[in-house]
């Protein structure tokens, strides 16, 4: 299969670029991306952070690249008391959660942006944890939006979706790739843990830049067992 990674935010980016160096970076008028053969034939694509990014990489990263099946790896951040930071989430369905509409009915609003994951085609069984620090993995729902997770929000989320978990661009690029019928895998892994006391990695970025190593290692490194043969 043709297969291209996209990976979102800045630090996300930075990580991958380690951890599979060395590497050719090339470059796009949306970002930055490079082919590897370590794992099988990927190219890995840096889609930025936000929705607005997210679907418009993945809008040219469709076009260009024609891929059949279109992966996201990144992190996200975890409702404490709900998930454990180092949960590896198989997103099944992504909500946009950030939209007000205040002229008709919201909730058709939120429903227009929602996007159901097919993942039949994956490999029978999957991936149990990672072994990658032996983090589990869970299959579930994630909500997106243009802002980190507001303690604020937490109970509204939990009580309207049942989220554990948020992050700011899956939404917008399982809508695109489902809107293209392209074949879409979204793996997220939590960084840091936000309740009503507030987020232990704001104001301490370290921590998340940290994490996000540890959770890029760990994906990248089980990616294979996701995709199955190289022939499939």
């Amino acid at each position: 299969m043709n297969i291209v990674v996209i990976i979102s935010a800045n630090t996300e980016w930075r990580a991958v670029k380690q951890i599979l160096s060395p590497i050719e970076i090339q470059t796009s008028p949306l970002g930055e991306w490079f082919e590897t053969f370590d794992l099988r034939p990927l190219t890995f694509f840096h889609g930025g952070w936000g929705k607005i990014s997210a679907a418009a990489t993945a809008q040219y990263v469709i076009g260009h690249f024609r891929p059949d099946l279109l992966i996201n790896l990144g992190t996200c951040g975890g409702f404490k008391g709900r998930i454990e930071r180092g949960t590896i989430i198989l997103v099944t369905k992504t909500i946009v959660y950030d939209i007000i509409e205040q002229m008709s009915d919201p909730d058709e609003a939120i429903a227009k942006y929602s996007t159901e994951l097919d993942l039949s085609w994956l490999p029978e069984g999957g991936p149990q944890t990672m072994d990658h620090g032996q983090s589990p993995i869970v299959r579930g729902l994630l909500v997106s939006a243009d802002r980190d997770i507001m303690a604020g929000d937490i109970p509204m989320l939990v009580e309207k979706y049942g989220a554990v978990a948020a992050d700011w661009e899956s939404g917008a690029i399982a809508w695109v790739a489902k809107k293209n019928g392209v074949r879409c895998l979204i793996l997220r892994g939590v960084t840091d843990l936000v309740s009503a006391e507030g987020g232990e990695a704001y104001g301490n970025i370290e921590l998340f830049h940290e994490n996000t190593k540890t959770v890029m290692e760990g994906l990248i490194e089980q990616l294979p067992a996701w995709l199955g043969r190289p022939e499939t």
